[in-house]
């Protein structure tokens, strides 16, 4: 007899997209957060079949439904497979779950150093490869603006930080180059403070880490005493060794980035920045979150009495628009529809060259974030913190696939004219 009880539920955190594999038509299902290695095709007869995995029918309900569809009793089999499937890679709410889950929190909390997961996918797993490409993109080409130079020429004095795209290097290499060209050889000793968007992460909160960052030039060192210190001021919102380090690349690409710069013990405060979900969609300030408010006023106190020895790199992108997004139509870069999207980028990021932190959470908040910028809540906590204006060098489009696309700058972020960063000579 067919279990009545009901079906454990899909994971709501899977990604889940059309197969691109030839030959095999479907959807593909994987883990984004690597609990589960493992990738799910669903033939396009069962995909149907995916929402009785909702946590309310049963096993009955799901033998119901085939045996309506297919006419065939013998559907046992059929309900074993996909099921099992789903369970043995860990993609539903069940114990087999929970203990993938638990095996791999355990492993990245107690392991000496945080691997570069994204070597040999994103970026050369070898390290003189990796540096002859990165030695490429950061060759400057006819036409870009001078090293240590904003868009019109100015020279970037009062520099405090910067924002490069977190998308993957060989898509932006160029805004890439924009915004890392702006460093020089008096940042080499400071301790970078990255904050990337935590694509995974948990909202309104701020993931930290205590542990090296290995990539193929070496381990970049944390500096360990900023770290405890924003964890002890901020409290709980902060999540310690975040298990979403272990996967995230929006720091990772930055390290890699530094490293080629300044060598590969590299200082870095890993910060991952979760989205601001419940001020994007109910309206009023991020820091009406009392967590949001502590860790804003630890990392402002931090840059007052600290300022001059730290510098900021923000690892973010903007719009993302087209199929991928859940857009209905296919998505071209600089083509219809994503000329209007550049329109209203830029308009968003002329509040960051007016340092207006206020009016860039005004325009996020329209329509919910409809441009799905997924760089909001590190920029917003870097304009929080960190008094400053930005100067635009480049902006893109790329195209991540045939339809989808996904809009980056290079930006460069200077004291306001007359200010003093805190500690420097």
């Amino acid at each position: 007899m067919p279990d009545a009880d009901p079906l454990p539920p899909l994971r709501r955190n899977l990604e889940m997209m059309p197969s691109p594999v030839a030959g095999r038509p479907g959807l593909l299902i994987r883990d984004p957060y690597r609990y589960s290695e493992g990738i799910v095709i669903v033939p396009p007869p069962l995909v149907p079949y995916l929402l009785f995995f909702d946590g309310t029918r049963s096993e009955l309900d799901l033998r119901e439904a085939l045996v309506r569809a297919t006419g065939d009793l013998r559907v046992g089999s059929v309900i074993e497979g996909l099921a099992g499937t789903l369970s043995r890679e860990g993609f539903l709410e069940d114990s087999r779950f929970a203990a993938i889950k638990g095996e791999k929190e355990t492993a990245f909390a107690s392991a000496s150093r945080r691997s570069a997961v994204h070597a040999g996918s994103a970026y050369p797993a070898e390290a003189r490869a990796l540096g002859e490409v990165l030695d490429a993109y950061m060759t400057p080409a006819p036409g870009d603006p001078a090293p240590r130079e904003g868009a019109e020429g100015a020279l970037l004095d009062g520099l405090v930080g910067i924002a490069a795209p977190h998308v993957s290097p060989e898509g932006g290499w160029r805004a890439y180059r924009a915004a890392y060209a702006a460093l020089g050889p008096e940042h080499r000793n400071r301790t970078f403070v990255i904050l990337g968007t935590s694509h995974y992460g948990t909202p309104e909160r701020f993931g930290l880490t205590r542990k090296p960052f290995s990539t193929p030039f070496g381990d970049a060192q944390v500096d360990l005493a900023v770290v405890d210190e924003l964890a002890a001021a901020a409290g709980d919102a902060v999540e310690m060794e975040d298990y979403c380090h272990s996967v995230e690349h929006s720091i990772e690409f930055q390290v890699v980035f530094l490293q080629h710069l300044f060598g590969p013990r590299v200082h870095i405060v890993p910060v991952l920045c979760g989205s601001f979900g419940r001020s994007t969609m109910l309206g009023g300030r991020p820091e009406d979150d009392g967590r949001v408010a502590r860790f804003l006023d630890a990392l402002t106190g931090l840059h007052a009495r600290e300022g001059g020895r730290l510098f900021y790199v923000l690892g973010v992108d903007m719009a993302h628009v087209g199929h991928r997004y859940g857009d209905a139509f296919s998505a071209r870069a600089g083509r219809g529809p994503l000329e209007e999207v550049e329109r209203r980028d830029r308009l968003r990021m002329a509040r960051l060259v007016e340092g207006d932190a206020e009016g860039f959470w005004a325009d996020v908040q329209v329509g919910g974030d409809e441009l799905r910028w997924c760089g909001s809540s590190p920029l917003y906590t870097f304009l929080r913190a960190v008094p400053s204006r930005a100067e635009l060098i480049r902006y893109e489009q790329w195209n991540i696939d045939d339809r989808s696309v996904v809009s980056f700058a290079g930006l460069a972020f200077r004291r306001p004219a007359g200010g003093r960063t805190p500690g420097a000579a």
